[in-house]
């Protein structure tokens, strides 16, 4: 005989509360309204967001997508209950992929899966994906939250997000444009960005046993400040620089590292050696290295080390590319420079020379 349950099944009985889930809904609602650009058409809480592309200003527009998440970081805020920085992240890890084609970022849309829904910290992480399309200057247009009870504990939760822009064919940066004697430029990182989590935390905390609240000595703050540094957003700045000089592509540098990422913008016969003496990176990454014994070739795969964007641009612009992203407050500097592939390594695309000063 089947068992009768005492009293009636309900779907937050199961472990879904959609009135949980309408309460984040309210909860979001100013803070997305004040992303929106003039070309969003209609408000939140419809089935899909509409945008409506302004075929004026762009005679040939190429779309432009781009999908990520921020991995193992998430790891941190959840221990740290702090998660207002974290969809920052998100919008950078997206709109600075769209940038490296030149592409506007128009807008986003987010998808938030958790184990159980808590209005509050999902409004914490909205509002801080909010400010990062902020900062990026696109709208966020729509989103998703689900509550997987059976599949996620509690106080899990996982975010992604989809952006799309657009850029003018005719406009379209890549790696036909670069030339001989082009010039790299290296844009600072705010630190870890969102790469290289798993191997950091397994250093930091489970090998070296440090507490996000512990403060050493080399950071100056604590390690779970540290952690969370919200990646640094390029997007704007990136178009300006397109904008005022000879861009011919950017390289956004994330997983793999520096060396790998831009290889991915180089034409088959060119390379380029970038000088690692050019700039010192921040103290979390020698921590790490240190505590780890973690070897230089790893550190290079698995961090960005300091440079968070590279632009290759003509070499005539440096003076002017500086200046710019001087008064926009951006860290800068040549790091390297492009060269025919018989006169750099041939193992390898990009040469890295020197070591970190």
């Amino acid at each position: 005989m089947t068992a009768v349950p005492p009293k009636g099944m309900s779907y937050a009985g199961a472990g879904v509360d959609i009135d949980a889930g309408d309460r984040a809904v309210e909860l979001i609602k100013d803070v997305v309204r004040r992303t929106a650009r003039r070309e969003v058409v209609g408000g939140l809480g419809g089935f899909a967001g509409l945008f409506a592309l302004d075929t004026a200003r762009w005679r040939r527009p190429l779309l432009a997508s781009s999908t990520d998440g921020v991995g193992t970081k998430i790891a941190v805020a959840r221990a740290m209950d702090a998660h207002n920085t974290i969809g920052i992240d998100l919008v950078a890890m997206v709109v600075d992929d769209l940038v490296v084609c030149g592409a506007e970022p128009l807008f986003m849309q987010d998808y938030i899966a958790c184990g159980r829904v808590v209005p509050e910290r999902i409004q914490a992480i909205v509002a801080g994906i909010a400010e990062g399309c902020r900062q990026a200057g696109c709208a966020l247009i729509g989103g998703e939250t689900a509550e997987h009870a059976d599949l996620m504990a509690p106080e899990d939760y996982d975010i992604s997000g989809t952006g799309v822009g657009v850029v003018d064919a005719d406009e379209l940066l890549g790696a036909e444009l670069v030339r001989p004697g082009d010039a790299v430029l290296a844009f600072g990182s705010s630190g870890l960005h969102s790469n290289g989590y798993v191997l950091a935390r397994r250093v930091l905390l489970a090998e070296a046993g440090l507490a996000l609240d512990a403060r050493p000595d080399e950071l100056g703050r604590s390690l779970g400040a540290e952690l969370l540094e919200p990646t640094r957003i390029y997007a704007k700045d990136c178009l300006a620089l397109v904008a005022e000089t000879s861009v011919r592509v950017f390289a956004h540098v994330t997983g793999g590292g520096l060396a790998a990422n831009l290889a991915r913008v180089l034409p088959r016969g060119l390379n380029a050696v970038v000088d690692r003496a050019t700039w010192t990176p921040q103290p979390i990454f020698g921590l790490i290295q240190g505590l780890g014994r973690v070897a230089d070739t790893e550190m290079e795969r698995a961090f960005n080390l300091g440079v968070g964007m590279l632009a290759v641009l003509d070499a005539d612009d440096v003076d002017r590319a500086l200046a710019l992203l001087t008064a926009r407050h951006v860290p800068a500097w040549v790091a390297g420079q492009v060269v025919p592939a018989a006169d750099a390594d041939r193992s390898s695309v990009v040469r890295l020379v020197n070591r970190h000063r």
